[in-house]
């Protein structure tokens, strides 16, 4: 990935990565540490947080582990109280949690036609993808205003660019699945909306294509290694001061939205 925008030290910052057990949350939080932030890595199940911050530690990374089901009010709060009890202030936070299709009776297959997509499958999809990361921000915000330069990164998907979903010669055209497509684009809308009311501000906050990467999700066929996703959500979360805001990237390359 180019290095056209230019990044700050990590080092010293405190950095909250959702979905941050597995894939690629855990990778992401691998590098942050890497570069001298302190992780918390955060997910539903915490002996599942737990597990994947000792295996960071046991590298030498300075990592631990929340208990934070993202749709979860109550978790949010805790979140809350307990960054602020233990650092004080949140430098960083990755939206990362997300889902591609419900994992019960209801799957919805990728072709099925958005006539026919199961209301409750769209609500679960919205709910991880949009809800969570919208109303996780909204609590977590007052500890990123005490930040000196706070980072927001949302990590999206070039299938919620409409631009890419009206196009017949985008490589995404066919993927029509309503539930995910619809909510990465309603993530990207929230990404301009905050990233307006904090211009002027020392918070950055944009929206990322991570890429198809090699992950439970993207499957083994994808065209990216997880390493190269992470390098991506990293980059943005450690933009220097005269770095964008409000924008929707693929590495250095600003997608339509």
């Amino acid at each position: 990935m180019p290095k056209v925008f230019e990044v700050k030290s990590l080092v010293g910052n405190v950095a909250l990565v959702t979905g941050g057990a597995r894939g690629l949350g855990l990778e992401t939080s691998r590098q942050l540490a890497s570069k001298g932030a302190h992780v918390i890595i955060a997910a539903r199940d915490l002996a599942r947080a737990k597990a994947a911050a000792q295996g960071l530690v046991a590298q030498g990374l300075d990592v631990s582990a929340l208990k934070l089901e993202v749709t979860s009010t109550a978790d949010h709060h805790a979140a809350y109280a307990a960054i602020e009890s233990q650092h004080g202030r949140l430098d960083i936070l990755i939206n990362n949690a997300g889902v591609l299709v419900d994992g019960g009776e209801s799957v919805m297959a990728p072709d099925q036609p958005p006539s026919s997509a199961r209301p409750a499958t769209v609500r679960d999809i919205f709910e991880v993808n949009y809800f969570a990361p919208v109303f996780l921000t909204q609590t977590l915000l007052p500890l990123i205003r005490r930040s000196e330069a706070g980072r927001i990164v949302n990590v999206s998907s070039i299938r919620g660019s409409l631009s890419h979903m009206s196009d017949p010669a985008s490589p995404v055209y066919l993927n029509r699945t309503l539930g995910y497509n619809g909510s990465k684009a309603a993530l990207n809308a929230f990404t301009i909306l905050l990233a307006e009311e904090l211009r002027g501000t020392s918070i950055k906050t944009n929206a990322i294509h991570p890429g198809w990467l090699r992950t439970d999700m993207g499957g083994d066929a994808a065209d990216m290694s997880v390493e190269e996703g992470a390098e991506i959500a990293v980059h943005f979360a450690s933009l220097a001061a005269d770095g964008p805001t409000g924008g929707f990237f693929f590495g250095d390359d600003r997608l339509p939205w």
